[in-house]
Parts: C-alpha cells; sequence; structure tokens
C-alpha cells in the first residue's frame, strides 16, 4: 500500500473508526474513563504529524495575506455568529443547551482543522498561521456574544485557562517539535527517515482520535439522548449552512480555491473539544446537559467533517478559480 492509497481511501478507515468507537464505548463502558484521557495526547500525535507536512518557512505568508485573514475573520467573527443567533433561537428555553451551544458553535477550531484542511485540499500552511489570532480572538468576543445572545441567562463566567491550555499543549509543543525535528533531519540521515515514516501517520491518528473521543463520549451522548433532541437540528442545521458563511466570505474577498477551501473550513469546524472544559466549569444545575451538548456537536462535526472533505474541493472553486 503506497500514502496515496492511504489517503485515497480515508474515508473508510474514518468510518470504521466511528463504529468501533461507538461499539466500545457502548459494549464496554468501563474502558470510556481510560479512552478519555487519551484524547488530548492522541491530537497532539496528530498535530505532530501533521505539522512535519508542513513547511513552516512559509508561515509568514499566512499573516501578511490580508484577504485571506479577511475572509477568516469575517466568516468566524461576522457571519457565522450571526448564523448561531438564528439557528439557537429555538433553544432559549432550553437553558443549558443553549449554553453549550453557543459555547461550541461560536468557537473556531484551531487544531484538527488544519489536518481537515489538508485533507480537504485547502492552504494549510496559512490555517496554521491563523490559529493564533483565531484564538486570541474567541478569547475576547466568546464572553460579549454570550452576553448579548444569553440575555438575562449571561451569568456564565468564561475562563481563558482551557484555551491557552489546549493551545500549548495542542499547537505550541507540536509545532515547536516538529520544527525541531525538521530542522535536525537536514544534517540526519536517521531523522530524515523518522519525518519519512511519520508521513504516513495522519490518516491513523485521525482515525485514532475519532475512537478516543467518540469511545469515551458516547454513554454520555446516548444516555441524555431525549433531552438532546432540541439540539441536533441545531447542529445540523449548522453543518449545512456553515460552509455556506465560508464561501460567502471567501467570494467578497475574492480568494482563489485553495484559499478559499481554508476559510469555508474553518468556518464549519469549531472547538469542540477545547470548550469541553469550559461546560464542564458552568454551574452545577447545567453543567451534564451543557457538556452533553458539546460533546453531541463533535460527534455530529465529525460525520458532517468526512464529508466535507469530498464536497468542500469539489463544490468551493473547482475548476481553481
Amino acid at each position: 500500500m503506497t500514502r496515496d492509497t492511504l489517503e485515497q481511501n480515508q474515508i473508510p478507515v474514518y468510518f470504521v473508526a466511528v463504529l468501533l468507537a461507538a461499539a466500545l464505548g457502548l459494549l464496554v463502558p468501563s474502558m470510556a474513563q481510560g479512552l478519555g484521557a487519551l484524547v488530548t495526547p492522541a491530537i497532539a500525535v496528530l498535530m505532530y504529524a501533521m505539522f512535519l507536512q508542513i513547511p513552516f518557512l512559509d508561515l509568514r505568508e499566512g499573516l501578511s495575506n490580508k484577504r485571506f485573514m479577511s475572509a477568516l475573520l469575517l466568516a468566524n467573527f461576522i457571519l457565522i455568529p450571526l448564523l448561531v443567533w438564528a439557528l439557537t433561537r429555538g433553544l432559549v428555553e432550553h437553558p443549558a443547551m443553549l449554553v453549550g451551544a453557543l459555547l461550541v458553535l461560536l468557537t473556531p477550531c484551531i487544531d484538527y482543522v488544519v489536518v481537515f484542511t489538508h485533507i480537504g485540499k485547502g492552504d494549510s500552511r496559512l490555517m496554521l498561521a491563523a490559529t493564533p489570532i483565531l484564538l486570541l480572538l474567541q478569547l475576547l468576543l466568546l464572553p460579549v456574544y454570550l452576553s448579548l445572545m444569553l440575555g438575562s441567562q449571561s451569568g456564565v463566567v468564561v475562563s481563558a485557562g482551557p484555551f491557552v491550555e489546549a493551545f500549548l499543549l495542542l499547537i505550541a509543543a507540536p509545532m515547536l517539535l516538529a520544527v525541531l525535528t525538521t530542522s535536525l533531519a537536514r544534517g540526519s540521515k536517521a531523522i530524515s527517515v523518522w519525518n519519512d515514516a511519520w508521513a504516513w501517520l495522519p490518516v491513523p491518528a485521525m482515525a485514532l482520535v475519532l475512537l478516543v473521543v467518540i469511545g469515551s463520549q458516547i454513554t454520555s451522548v446516548v444516555r441524555d439522548i431525549g433531552l438532546l433532541a432540541p439540539v441536533i437540528p441545531v447542529y445540523i442545521g449548522f453543518v449545512l449552512l456553515a460552509p455556506l458563511m465560508g464561501a460567502l466570505a471567501s467570494r467578497l474577498l475574492g480568494l482563489p480555491s485553495v484559499t478559499a477551501r481554508a476559510v469555508t473550513f474553518s468556518a464549519s469546524t469549531r472547538n469542540s473539544l477545547v470548550v469541553l472544559p469550559l461546560a464542564l466549569a458552568l454551574p452545577e444545575d447545567i453543567r451534564g446537559l451543557a457538556a452533553a451538548a458539546v460533546i453531541m456537536q463533535t460527534l455530529v462535526e465529525l460525520v458532517g467533517e468526512l464529508i466535507y472533505i469530498r464536497l468542500i474541493p469539489a463544490l468551493v472553486w473547482p475548476a481553481g478559480r
């Protein structure tokens, strides 16, 4: 099997991982805690594998690409919040789910979106360069959005700690390690061989992330599925409409196809794994259901991403405009 063959068959690999995770989580619930402890290490491994494939000397281009950054910020911090506000109006009578949905849908992903962008033929280098800005702006704007959208229920305190910790563990550490590895590979045949071996791992590593996330959380979602029913149409609506927000922003800024796909993936991919600790830090009377709502979004989004990696390259400027 070649690397190209593995990448071309990634969707079946991911579906097998999802099915295996669901089976393990439901049939052997005692494994959930152990799998939960593997979520952060699994994402870190995935990011390291992905970062090794990216030429970091070109990252400065991301910050100097004003049209890309403008489209990215327009999509994530103007168009998407407007969409989220419209989609969540039906949850006003369900405060726990409303808080959980807002936490996750208002925060753009800063980690595995780079992987999905790469797989979906978008510009992952620009996406990576933008992650610090996305992190900073969501830290600043999330309390504002929550205050506006929750109204009288806005007594939610959002701590920056979980965001910063996730950034250091899931972005900064793997990225610095990848840069160091790449630099050392220039003068070491052994490290060069190491790099070549890791080039095979993005797809298996993504399958591992799916396995540990779904396997560790599926029992909570199944237990509360009746209570979570009102939030499921919201997440499905987001999966369907969020890519349109990214494509609209890209069209307005006249982005070429590869860059437009990066913006579209960013608009469509949320920070579910990072905001889960925020949901768990909410007041006791709403934290359980709010956390379950965040987890449900993860499950819906992962299915959506498997569709995106085929549809976004086919629909977002397929002629290379």
